[in-house]
């Protein structure tokens, strides 16, 4: 009888591991009172009319004669998120789990809190990033209508986001293929990114690299040509100088040579 109870509790035990269905989504207005729900949604079609399941001892719905919102709702006002800081954006995500279900919910700086209930193997990442598509639908369609929403007054008007959202979502593992297929494209794009950028920090090096050479181009033909010019003027300077120093040679000899051959004449002539 042991070995049998036990066994039934490790069954029981791994069927609620491996439940990862998503079972519903709300959306509160926090006040000083408590949480007012706004707009609800039973994707799983069991709680407004159960108020929660037999294996649930209480724990988390509060019986079967609560409705699941007001559960939810009282665990959201003993433990609201906290830590907001940014406006128009939910956060301060937490996570209660009872021994079947975890409640996972955040809020923004306003105090509209999105909620979601799933199984105990429902990611809780997901999760977060169904109450984040979740907040920002509901806020674009309904916007300063939340800040004085009656309780329940949304839940028609609100069933086409909450339908989508939750249906999008009731699989996690698609979401996380989904969800990895999307990291590689962006890790895809950011690295082909680099790449671009790269290749165009290389093409301006190219192009300085080549006005460089342009420009050394340029100055060797100007140094070149300036050489010439240079060694023609120095050429010529020396021409100047040899014929001026020819000159000067010859009339130093002349001066010296003539008188000598006039007084040797005139001593012949004597």
């Amino acid at each position: 009888f042991f070995f049998v109870c036990s066994a039934r509790l490790v069954i029981l035990s791994l069927s609620t591991m491996a439940d990862t269905k998503l079972r519903c989504a709300l959306v509160y207005r926090l006040e000083g009172d408590g949480p007012i729900v706004i707009a609800k949604y039973d994707h799983a079609s069991e709680y407004e009319t159960h108020g929660g399941t037999s294996s649930d001892q209480g724990t988390l719905y509060g019986g079967r004669d609560k409705n699941y919102a007001d559960a939810v709702g009282k665990i959201i006002g003993s433990d609201p998120p906290t830590g907001l800081s940014e406006a128009g954006k939910i956060g301060g995500f937490k996570i209660v789990q009872s021994d079947v279900h975890q409640v996972v919910y955040g809020a923004d700086t306003e105090g509209i809190c999105c909620a979601v209930v799933t199984g105990l193997g429902y990611p809780s990442r997901t999760a977060i990033a169904m109450l984040t598509e979740l907040y920002d639908e509901t806020d674009k369609k309904f916007g300063d209508q939340l800040m004085s929403a009656k309780e329940n007054s949304l839940n028609k008007r609100s069933k086409t986001i909450m339908t989508n959202t939750c249906k999008k979502y009731e699989d996690s593992a698609n979401v996380d293929k989904a969800q990895a297929v999307l990291g590689k494209v962006e890790g895809v794009k950011a690295q082909m990114q680099d790449n671009i950028a790269g290749m165009l920090k290389n093409t301006e090096k190219a192009e300085s690299l080549a006005e460089q050479s342009d420009q050394l181009n340029e100055q060797a033909a100007v140094f070149k040509k300036n050489s010439t010019d240079l060694k023609k003027q120095m050429k010529c300077k020396n021409m100047k100088m040899t014929i001026l120093l020819t000159g000067l040679v010859i009339g130093i000899l002349l001066v010296i040579l003539v008188p000598l051959i006039i007084k040797a004449k005139n001593n012949k002539s004597k």
